[in-house]
C-alpha cells in the first residue's frame, strides 16, 4: 500500500481510489484470477487422463474392467455436480485424516466416527493446527483438483469414448490387414482420428469447467466469487475503506472476465479443430480441400 494510504479516511477522491484499489485484499482479489487460471491448466490435463483411462475401460475385453469404465462414467454423470463436489469433497477429507489416523495416533485410540461426527486425535489432521493459512488454502485447492478431475473426467471419458466408436471399422481393418498389431492400430490409426469426433464435445467440456470454477467458493478456496462478494458488500465506517453496496460492479468485472475466456478460447480452439480436420475424411475436412482446390 501506497504511503499516503496510512489514514485512509483522511483522503478522498482519486488518491482514495487508488489506496482502495491497491489495498492488502485487492491484492489478494488479483491473485485469486491466477488460482483460477491455475486450477484450469492443472484440473484439464488431469480429467482428460481420467477420462482417457474410463473410455480405455469402457472399451475392455475384459469385463471387470469394462463394468468399472462404465460405472464409472454412469455413477458420475447421474449425480449433480453441486452434490457430488460437496459430498466427495468430505468424504475424502475424511479418508485422508482416517489413514493418517492408523499411521499417527496412539493405539487404541477411539473410532473417529462418533454419532454424527468424525473426530482424529490432532497428529492426524490434515493440515496440522499449527500449519499456516497458505497450507490450508493449497490443500483446499488440492481437493478440489481432484474432485474437478473426477467429476468432469466422467463427461470427458464419454465423449472419448463415443468418439472412438466413430472412427470408420473399415479404416481400422485396413490397417490389421496390413499387419499391425492391434496396438499399432490402436496408437497409429484410432487414437489420432479419434480426436477430430472428440474435439467439438471437449471443447463443450472446457467451456463448462470454465464456468464451473466459482464452485471453488463452495470448496473453501478463496476464489474471485468470494473476493468480489466480500469486497464488493457494503462497508461501515468501521472499516478502512468505507463504501456502498458495490457487488454489482465487481460482479460485472467477473462477467467481463469470464466471456474474455471463453471468447479466448472460442479462437484457440478453433484453430485447433482446423488443424485436426485438415486431410481427414470428414466434413471439415472436405471443406478444406474443397477450399484449396
Amino acid at each position: 500500500m501506497l504511503a499516503a494510504c496510512a489514514d485512509p479516511k483522511g483522503i478522498e477522491g482519486l488518491t482514495w481510489l487508488t489506496c482502495y484499489l491497491t489495498s492488502g485484499k485487492h491484492l489478494d482479489f488479483y491473485w485469486s484470477f491466477g488460482t483460477v487460471l491455475l486450477l484450469l491448466l492443472v484440473t484439464a490435463p488431469s480429467a482428460l487422463l481420467m477420462g482417457f483411462g474410463g473410455a480405455m475401460a469402457a472399451r475392455s475385453q475384459i469385463a471387470p474392467l469394462r463394468w468399472i469404465g462404465k460405472g464409472y462414467t454412469a455413477m458420475v454423470r447421474g449425480v449433480p455436480d453441486i452434490v457430488y463436489f460437496l459430498f466427495f469433497v468430505i468424504a475424502l477429507d475424511q479418508g485422508i485424516e482416517y489413514v493418517k489416523n492408523l499411521m499417527v495416533c496412539p493405539a487404541g485410540s477411539a473410532w473417529p466416527w462418533q454419532g454424527l461426527e468424525f473426530r482424529v486425535c490432532q497428529e492426524a489432521k490434515v493440515p496440522l493446527a499449527s500449519a499456516s493459512q497458505f497450507a490450508y488454502q493449497a490443500y483446499g485447492f488440492f481437493l478440489a483438483v481432484i474432485t474437478f478431475a473426477i467429476v468432469f473426467g466422467a463427461f470427458v471419458a464419454n465423449v472419448i469414448y463415443g468418439a472412438m466408436q466413430a472412427v470408420p471399422r473399415a479404416q481400422l481393418e485396413t490397417g490389421e490387414a496390413y499387419g499391425m498389431s492391434h496396438r499399432q492400430v490402436f496408437r497409429r490409426i484410432l487414437v489420432p482420428q479419434m480426436w477430430v469426433y472428440a474435439l467439438p464435445g471437449l471443447s463443450n467440456l472446457w467451456m463448462i469447467l470454465i464456468k464451473a470454477t466459482p464452485l471453488l467458493f463452495l470448496l473453501g478456496v478463496k476464489d474471485i466469487v468470494y473476493y468480489a462478494r466480500e469486497l464488493g458488500g457494503t462497508k461501515t465506517q468501521a472499516y478502512d475503506f468505507p463504501h456502498a453496496d458495490w457487488r454489482l460492479y465487481y460482479f460485472l468485472g467477473l462477467l467481463v472476465f469470464y466471456l474474455l475466456m471463453t471468447r479466448g478460447s472460442e479462437i484457440l480452439l478453433g484453430r485447433v479443430a482446423a488443424k485436426l480436420s485438415k486431410g481427414q475424411a470428414t466434413a471439415a475436412g472436405e471443406a478444406m480441400r474443397k477450399a484449396a482446390i
